[in-house]
């Protein structure tokens, strides 16, 4: 009893540890992206990470607010045996 929950502890400490925070950096060797065409200046770390309105277009939540009967499709045919 007393072995498992000195690993269960040992566990929990290594696994808040491996949680670090900091700024991120470029990898060595590594510059940071290129500047993207039309931008005037070298974007931030935090608006690369922020998507833009096309990448993410905003949901038609429109509900259907009535039946509509559905139209003769004419390529609706029964299965063939």
């Amino acid at each position: 009893m007393m072995w498992k929950l000195a690993t269960t502890v040992a566990f929990t400490v290594a696994l808040a540890a491996c949680g670090g925070r900091q700024a991120l950096k470029p990898a060595e060797g590594q510059g940071t992206p290129p500047i993207p065409r039309g931008a005037t200046e070298v974007p931030t770390a935090q608006q690369l990470m922020e998507a833009p309105t096309q990448a993410r277009p905003q949901r038609n939540a429109e509900l259907l607010r009535q039946s509509d009967e559905r139209q003769d499709d004419p390529f609706e045919l029964p299965p063939e045996h």
